[in-house]
């Protein structure tokens, strides 16, 4: 994420632009320090469903926010590496420390104040779910675009979308796996890691990068297959991954320039995989709903544009506010979508 972020952290799955759809699941709240399980700030993380504090009706827990899912605060109020300087002064008692530790001033707490929670949220059922799904899916992208670096030879750049998933990733669904029984595949990562940082050039980079991308794969197949293949859970899936790119993109920007190549960089390995995602469920998408089907499809095409390749352009293709456009786009029509088979299914 931003140059010292990659020294560490944790994503929990994502959403600026809505998860809502994620609620099919049962969150409970568990108490972090602060506020007591029947305060406000309480009774709205547990109503709104946040189980990753990317959507813009879901809360970000600044106590264990990933920094993907921070960015979110980097981008809307355009402060350079935000995500770090929030993550450096954890823990905090109450939102509102973010002002007293002088993180942020209080005009800027109250652009974001709504969004911002202590509160621990434990998800259950499919919110679970897509939740884990989310997380391998961040993995993914972070490896697609590594690879491609390094297929440009740009080591350096690839090295924090390397080190991103088992520095930050991998410890936030370490227990997901645990209780999935999904072989332990860290040391994996962090000999991919070692290699890139060493040699990057090393015959065996080829065969460490393509055991890496299968041990997540094989986690993503601790799922049911019945469940990965269902429309409604992979647009949910999706919808966090957009989400998320949504973040990334809108921190990568500033002044109409690309000021952050690695945020550039994560958004576009995020919206390749959920471009890949859709593709396994379009078909059936055309099948039983047409309208959204084009209106997804369409949109999707459009936001694959906005990052021609791994190296950012000289000039942004579209500006935050055009991807967010986009991204609701396809979360409000991929909303449509699980609603009518949620009632279908119910029948």
């Amino acid at each position: 994420m931003i140059k010292v972020r990659y020294i560490f952290l944790a994503v929990a799955a994502c959403a600026i632009v809505s998860l809502s759809s994620c609620n099919a699941g049962t969150p409970t709240a568990e108490n972090t320090g602060a506020p007591v399980a029947n305060s406000p700030q309480a009774s709205e993380a547990v109503s709104n469903n946040s189980h990753s504090g990317h959507g813009s009706k879901n809360q970000i827990n600044i106590n264990t926010a990933i920094l993907s899912e921070l960015d979110k605060f980097e981008a809307k109020l355009a402060i350079p590496a935000l995500s770090n300087k929030i993550q450096a002064n954890r823990p905090y008692a109450s939102p509102e420390e973010l002002v007293s530790k002088k993180v942020i001033n209080q005009e800027q707490f109250n652009q974001i104040k709504d969004l911002v929670t202590v509160q621990e949220v434990v998800l259950t059922g499919e919110a679970k779910d897509v939740d884990y799904m989310s997380k391998l899916g961040l993995m993914k992208g972070h490896l697609i675009v590594a690879k491609e670096l390094l297929d440009q030879n740009q080591p350096k750049q690839a090295e924090p979308h390397i080190g991103h998933p088992v520095e930050e990733i991998y410890v936030d669904v370490e227990d997901q796996l645990n209780e999935r029984k999904v072989k332990e595949f860290k040391t994996t990562l962090v000999s991919l890691q070692d290699l890139v940082k060493s040699n990057p050039k090393a015959a065996k980079l080829k065969t460490d990068f393509t055991s890496s991308m299968q041990a997540v794969d094989g986690a993503i197949a601790a799922l049911p297959e019945a469940q990965r293949s269902k429309t409604g859970f992979v647009l949910q899936s999706i919808n966090e991954l957009l989400d998320a790119a949504n973040s990334e993109y809108g921190a990568a920007i500033a002044n109409n320039k690309i000021s952050a190549a690695i945020e550039y960089q994560d958004s576009r390995g995020f919206v390749i995989y959920a471009n890949e995602l859709y593709k396994g469920i379009s078909s059936q998408m055309a099948k039983d709903f047409p309208e959204a089907h084009k209106a997804i499809e369409t949109s999707m095409a459009e936001l694959t544009k906005v990052w021609p390749s791994a190296i950012p352009p000289a000039a942004p293709v579209k500006t935050p506010n055009d991807v967010t456009k986009l991204v609701k786009t396809i979360e409000q029509n991929s909303q449509t979508v699980i609603d009518k088979s949620s009632t279908q299914a119910q029948r």
